[in-house]
């Protein structure tokens, strides 16, 4: 308890100390599942940080993706700048898996891109995790993929002490046992090299360098190094360095994992030549007894992973190790952390539909020929076996799904926002009237019109991309001045097209589904949710909830529902939306507050991506000639420690113009002849 400390000038307001009240009561009682359902801009995160900060335990935060989980963790990083926040995402740039297509007869061979520093924030979780009680974790749904064996990883970290009697010889040989890579030129994490009596080492997890001095077999002196100026930061007694993998194996298990590989591969020949499958057998066999050499030789091999269960000993069907067996546990074995799995109405269904689409694809490898049944044994978690790990579990959602409201046994409310805005009014509209030809299409066009005039921006929401791109036609016959917005759209198309929407270019978006934007478009007075009985994935409880939210940043914001009929969907999106705004409507008359609407400075994210990046490369380029002129290699150096301290704050945007001005500055060194 009392580990994690909160240094933040903001107080809990609002709802704020009642939901961290009871989550902390609920987790103290015992409660495995709470919910807490808070709507967009109350606060949920800051609400978890104190949370974590009452209860002292290590903590998983699990996003559904890379860019969420990067924002959450710099979000915990500012609330607990003392503790250890940590980044752990999937390393891969680019991956394409090993797959097989029958129908065509195509073998398609796992092509990926791995991203080094990624990797090394992956290392520094899973070590902040073994040394340290004060830890946050934020990641993906990687976290539920297979990684090392957590007690061989820890097993094998090599303590160095200053004074020990080590040979510079036995130092190599160490390092090399926990697979770091001997270079003679500059060290990257994971890399050493001798010069004389010293050996250098960058640790897997850091940007520094360990300079280790000898004396005979006798190490002297520990230097702790900055990368790129060499300046000595400290001079530490002793560290620790940790494996550059996550799969460790010592030499007799690996003894052992090539004698049961090559007993499974007899096995599964016999089944094979017994089924006819000749070419099956041949292929089976060439690739594996091809496995089998490199891994006797060098230890590796591509697509080492496929055999996992061999080298951890494991079962066949037993679940794999994961980040979730870092955390700690108690003395019987069952979890001792906390988990806040965010936006879970997304995030849960996407945990549980990892295993399914991964077993499809290796049922196929393995009935092919292309990989031993074992290989079925490198994969995620199936859902069941996830929930066994994460114990007592925080859900946070605005639109809670069916899974958190069956297992929640607390569900705690945060409705009110600081701005004092209301969520909109909601009216349903028939789709045909009768007996009038004026049906939901004229009808929306009528009060978009009016909502254009008074200054606002409308959405209109439909079920297919053809009735989108259809309406938005349709529009622009009509004068008014509209585009359509589906997945058809390229990335930064879309992007542009929201922001014409914010600047009067056009006035109304026609879309399928928007609320995979992520957008705020505080300019939005008017949504139109087109045929909203028609009951599915589109119109579906979260959905709707989702959509009328959208027109919640504005104080004229209104949704029309057009429908003949009444779904359950509706009936319920209708009534929590009137919940909330009788919630946030007697605290404002309460406490005095009048809405306002967000104002928010329109940005191109385009010209930020594209013109603005490279005006701010030219600046620093232009700011930065006299001192290039003067020491060229030292200013690069300079520019690469501030690139990786950009990189380590998760400040990618900073990153990529450093980067790109290093490479330019790179450009401008003569060539060594």
């Amino acid at each position: 308890m009392g580990t994690f400390k909160i240094k933040n000038e903001f107080k809990p307001a609002g709802d704020q100390p009642k939901a961290i009240k009871e989550l902390v009561d609920g987790i103290k009682k015992g409660l495995r599942h709470q919910t807490l359902l808070g709507v967009t801009g109350s606060g949920k995160t800051f609400t978890a940080a104190n949370v974590i900060e009452q209860i002292g335990k290590p903590t998983l935060v699990i996003a559904h993706n890379k860019t969420l989980a990067a924002q959450l963790a710099q979000e915990y990083r500012e609330f607990f700048p003392d503790n250890a926040v940590h980044y752990f995402v999937s390393y891969y740039d680019f991956y394409q898996p090993e797959a097989y297509l029958p129908t065509t007869d195509t073998y398609i061979e796992k092509e990926a891109m791995i991203n080094e520093e990624i990797e090394r924030l992956r290392h520094a979780s899973t070590q902040a995790l073994l040394t340290r009680k004060d830890v946050i974790i934020v990641a993906s749904v990687s976290c539920i993929y297979g990684l090392g064996n957590p007690e061989e990883y820890e097993k094998v970290n090599l303590k160095i002490k200053k004074g020990d009697t080590r040979a510079r010889a036995e130092l190599i040989r160490d390092f090399i046992d926990i697979h770091y890579t001997r270079t003679n030129g500059d060290l990257k994490p994971g890399m050493f090299r001798a010069l004389g009596n010293a050996v250098e080492v960058m640790p897997i997890s850091e940007r520094v360098v360990y300079r280790l001095e000898l004396e005979g077999t006798k190490i002297v002196r520990i230097a702790r190094i900055d990368a790129v100026s060499r300046s000595i930061i400290s001079e530490p007694e002793v560290f620790f360095l940790f494996p550059a993998k996550h799969f460790i194996t010592a030499d007799d298990a690996t003894k052992r994992a090539l004698e049961s590989i090559k007993s499974e591969l007899e096995d599964r020949l016999e089944e094979l030549k017994a089924e006819g499958k000749l070419l099956e057998v041949e292929r089976l066999k060439r690739r594996t007894s091809y496995d089998l050499a490199m891994i006797r030789e060098v230890g590796y091999t591509n697509g080492i992973e496929n055999y996992s269960r061999h080298f951890t000993g494991k079962k066949p069907g037993e679940a794999p190790f994961t980040l979730l067996d870092y955390f700690p546990k108690k003395p019987d074995g069952s979890p001792h952390f906390l988990t806040i799995i965010d936006e879970s109405h997304v995030t849960v269904p996407q945990i549980g539909g990892m295993y399914a689409g991964d077993k499809s694809r290796k049922d196929t490898l393995v009935e092919h020929g292309f990989r031993l049944p074992s290989a079925r044994d490198n994969r995620p978690l199936k859902f069941d076996e996830f929930e066994k790990r994460i114990g007592q579990v925080i859900y946070t959602s605005a639109t809670p799904a069916k899974y958190e409201k069956e297992h929640s046994e607390r569900t705690v409310e945060q409705i009110i926002r600081p701005t004092g805005l209301i969520d909109p009014e909601v009216v349903v509209r028939p789709i045909q009237e009768k007996g009038s030809y004026k049906g939901q299409i004229m009808d929306f066009i009528s009060e978009a019109e009016k909502a254009i005039a008074k200054g606002g921006r409308v959405i209109a929401t439909t079920l297919t991309k053809k009735m989108a791109e259809d309406l938005s036609e349709y529009l622009k016959e009509k004068k008014i001045k509209a585009e359509y917005l589906h997945s058809d759209i390229k990335t930064i198309q879309r992007i542009e097209i929201l922001t014409s929407l914010r600047r009067g270019e056009f006035d109304v978006i026609v879309g399928v589904n928007l609320l995979r934007e992520g957008i705020d478009l505080p300019e939005v007075t008017l949504i139109g949710i087109l045929d909203a009985d028609k009951e599915g994935f589109l119109r579906s409880e979260t959905s709707l909830v989702q959509i009328i939210g959208r027109a919640a940043r504005n104080v004229e914001g209104r949704v029309i529902l057009y429908a003949d009929t009444m779904t359950g969907s509706m009936t319920y999106a209708i009534s929590e939306t009137a919940r909330r705004r009788k919630i946030q409507s007697e605290y404002n008359t309460k406490h005095g507050i009048t809405p306002k609407t967000i104002i928010k400075a329109i940005k191109d994210i385009t010209d930020t991506l594209e013109r603005e990046h490279h005006h701010a490369v030219d600046l620093l380029l232009e700011t930065d000639e006299k001192l290039f002129k003067k020491a060229p290699k030292k200013l690069i150096k300079a520019k690469m420690k501030e690139m990786e301290e950009a990189v380590k704050n998760l400040d990618f945007e900073t990153a990529a113009i450093l980067r790109d001005e290093i490479r330019a500055l790179e450009a401008k060194l003569p060539k060594e002849k």
